[in-house]
């Protein structure tokens, strides 16, 4: 096997690691790949010469260059491959369970704090689900999943913000901040435990590491929630939610459109 190490300019963010990820993933000789983003490098194990690897690379225009190519026995591991599934399965699973909790208190409580949280953790399963897929799958349907996802995730981003547009214009009823504060509060549990669960598979592979990384912003997602609740209760106002509902919706927008450069 060979082991060629690139720096990659612009891979500075999740959404390029899974780009690249999904740029390689037809090219039959690649083994593993193995993402440093802090020092913006990929390692890419493969047998065979690496000229397909390099083009593939470039032609993303992320200013990619090879600065070593050597034999390594390094293989990817097919324990590493069962852990990663279990744990993805595991986050996704709390996520779509807390993406129905939110959703319906957040109707019933007239939260679109938590309406927008709610989606924010629908997005979040596409990601896991995604991730998922770069453990296992065909290129094609992986690109087709994508693409639905996102084309899902931007539709309920416009809707929702559509929505907080409406209650800033109309009157609406305050919403129910001890509700809010709650749920919110499970919600970041929930997170903590998705987080436990993602670190705990020790991987330092690209989809692992992005989805820690999308778990670790909804933590704040979910701080911001609580403090809007609490706001609200201040200021018997509806305007801490809606501020914080069109924060989440604008990050759960710019997530959808990440995941359709995926699908390309």
């Amino acid at each position: 096997m060979q082991k060629s190490t690139y720096v990659i300019t612009k891979m500075d963010c999740p959404g390029e690691e899974q780009l690249i990820r999904m740029k390689l993933a037809d090219i039959k000789s690649i083994s593993d790949l193995n993402f440093d983003l802090q020092n913006r490098k990929l390692t890419v194990i493969h047998s065979g010469n690496h000229a397909a690897i390099t083009a593939s690379l470039e032609s993303l225009n992320l200013d990619s260059t090879l600065i070593n190519s050597e034999y390594t026995t390094n293989q990817k591991s097919s324990t590493d491959n069962t852990n990663q599934k279990r744990a993805l399965w595991w986050v996704l699973g709390i996520n779509f369970i807390f993406f129905i909790l939110e959703l319906t208190t957040g109707f019933i409580s007239n939260s679109m704090g938590l309406v927008a949280d709610s989606l924010d953790m629908l997005a979040d399963s596409f990601v896991y689900g995604l991730a998922l897929f770069a453990v296992g799958g065909s290129i094609i349907l992986k690109k087709r999943i994508a693409k639905t996802a996102g084309i899902l995730q931007l539709i309920l981003a416009i809707l929702g913000l559509s929505e907080v547009i409406r209650r800033f214009i109309g009157f609406e009823e305050t919403p129910d901040f001890l509700t809010m504060i709650l749920m919110s509060f499970l919600a970041l549990i929930g997170n903590s435990v998705c987080l436990f669960i993602l670190q705990k598979s020790k991987s330092q592979e690209a989809h692992m590491q992005a989805s820690m990384i999308f778990t670790s912003n909804d933590v704040i997602v979910n701080f911001g929630v609580i403090i809007a609740g609490i706001l609200v209760f201040l200021t018997g106002s509806i305007y801490p939610d809606l501020i914080v509902g069109i924060i989440v919706f604008l990050i759960v927008g710019n997530g959808a459109f990440r995941i359709l450069k995926l699908s390309k």
